[in-house]
């Protein structure tokens, strides 16, 4: 067979397992990422990318594939299996994916949070512009979230936008 048409067959096979194997597995929001979700993404990628490119010699020619779907497989079903286990143990959760940290409090920085998790006042006060907050002294709460994205509230909500994942946003009639 043709090289670049094996490995044209097999990125399609990996393409189509990632896909039916995300749709059987399930993944509730694709936009934010937790960490145990990012490990898996990088595991994921380094396991099938032999798959879809390494041609085999000898008597088996789809070695690479049938191990790098193994492998792809196997991350799936223990990403599933930790899933499970952090959505039924807060303890195991907050091991692995963080606690959300308070920053600022009614228009207070709160620095030995700063200081606790590297986030310089510039970085806030850019958290802060970007929700449409001119000034720290106007942010009733600002929280660094688990997920590492930063919520800011303050008393002029009305005039917030927020420009990273536009469509979380809900409008109430």
């Amino acid at each position: 067979m043709n090289e670049y048409l094996e490995i044209i067959i097999r990125t399609g096979a990996v393409y189509l397992f990632i896909i039916i194997a995300i749709r059987i597995f399930g993944k509730t929001e694709l936009a934010q990422l937790s960490v145990t979700d990012l490990v898996f993404i990088l595991l994921i990628s380094n396991a099938v990318q032999n798959a879809m490119v390494e041609i085999d010699a000898g008597n088996d020619q789809w070695k690479s594939l049938k191990g790098g779907l193994t492998a792809a497989l196997s991350l799936f079903v223990l990403n599933y299996l930790i899933k499970r286990l952090t959505f039924k143990s807060k303890t195991l959760t907050t091991l692995l994916q963080g606690e959300p940290v308070m920053l600022v409090h009614g228009g207070k920085i709160i620095k030995r949070h700063l200081e606790k998790v590297m986030i310089t006042e510039d970085e806030l006060l850019a958290a802060a512009r970007e929700h449409g907050v001119e000034s720290i002294d106007k942010v009733d709460l600002a929280v660094l979230e688990a997920d590492g994205n930063i919520s800011i509230l303050s008393s002029n909500f009305h005039h917030q936008t927020r420009k990273k994942r536009p469509h979380k946003i809900i409008h109430k009639q």
